[in-house]
């Protein structure tokens, strides 16, 4: 069943900003990522999920319902984690989530308590005092502790520090097993290759490619430091390996390799490795090479 609908959906800012005939579905219990660089257009696509912005042309539904003209009844079923989040800076953590479920009318706040200390939310304090990373957990809190059906997450990890973020990813994958539909933006790859099922790419507002993200981990080119014994060595590796050879200095080679890694470790066999040292190729470098530099049209929709 499909729970998230978008099609044709476009907002042209002029100069070639904004979003442009955007296609997709998100099925229910689909953890869907929508990857892209900064500025590319995921927080213009979620506010119109939200139905904060009006599209030139196209549509979008959540539930069967159309964002623009049923936001309301959408938000019943709805939570939602903005990219920016305003809070009421005079407020304690406590008194904004009481805020929030009285406006939600939720009673029974086990799930919110649990979040509070999976996160290690301080909420006595006020909000206008707390660090990036709390107010951000604060903001997951508020948008899974009334058990949403259907949840829309711009950025949600940002300002977490890596055990926040491994328990956030944890926690993904819980809702995934009790069938929620989750689409979560990021231009972290690796956020979004913890959770996803398939990931949509969006590059200059235009939707690049659609992706299962067992696909997407084979186009992702990896960049290797090998450090060996000697610069002759190294020399040697670099002419005969056969592999994308980037840059050698004395002893030390970097490679790019994609997919696949066996055969690259294989081949380091034959040498005395001092070191071996990974850089994940960025996100742009994914566009780059298997994309090109203009955006394609999305496949396997």
């Amino acid at each position: 069943m499909t729970i998230i609908k978008i099609k044709d959906l476009t907002k042209d800012y002029g100069d070639h900003k904004g979003i442009f005939d955007l296609t997709f579905n998100i099925e229910e219990g689909e953890v869907f990522g929508y990857l892209g660089p900064n500025g590319a257009g995921k927080t213009t696509t979620i506010r119109h999920l939200m139905g904060f912005l009006t599209p030139d042309k196209g549509e979008a539904h959540i539930l069967g319902l159309d964002c623009t003209k049923s936001s309301a009844d959408i938000m019943k079923h709805l939570g939602y984690l903005p990219g920016e989040i305003a809070f009421f800076d005079g407020m304690s953590g406590m008194e904004f989530l009481n805020f929030m479920a009285e406006m939600r009318g939720l009673t029974d706040t086990t799930l919110r308590d649990k979040l509070i200390k999976l996160f290690e939310l301080d909420t006595k304090g006020k909000i206008r005092k707390m660090s990036k990373g709390m107010k951000q957990k604060l903001g997951i809190v508020c948008a899974f502790m009334h058990d949403p059906k259907v949840l829309i997450l711009d950025e949600p990890t940002s300002g977490l520090d890596p055990l926040m973020q491994k328990n956030f990813a944890d926690m993904i994958l819980e809702e995934k097993k009790k069938g929620k539909t989750i689409l979560m933006s990021s231009h972290s790859f690796e956020e979004i290759e913890r959770t996803c099922d398939r990931v949509g790419i969006i590059r200059q507002g235009e939707l690049v490619a659609i992706e299962n993200m067992h696909d997407l981990k084979q186009k992702r080119r990896k960049i290797y430091l090998v450090t060996f014994d000697t610069p002759a060595s190294a020399s040697h590796f670099a002419d005969s390996s056969g592999f994308d050879i980037l840059e050698v200095e004395n002893n030390i080679v970097k490679l790019s390799v994609l997919g696949n890694v066996s055969e690259f470790i294989k081949t380091l066999h034959n040498y005395t490795v001092l070191d071996l040292n990974t850089e994940i190729s960025s996100l742009e470098d994914i566009f780059m090479h298997y994309y090109g530099n203009k955006p394609q049209s999305a496949s396997n929709m």
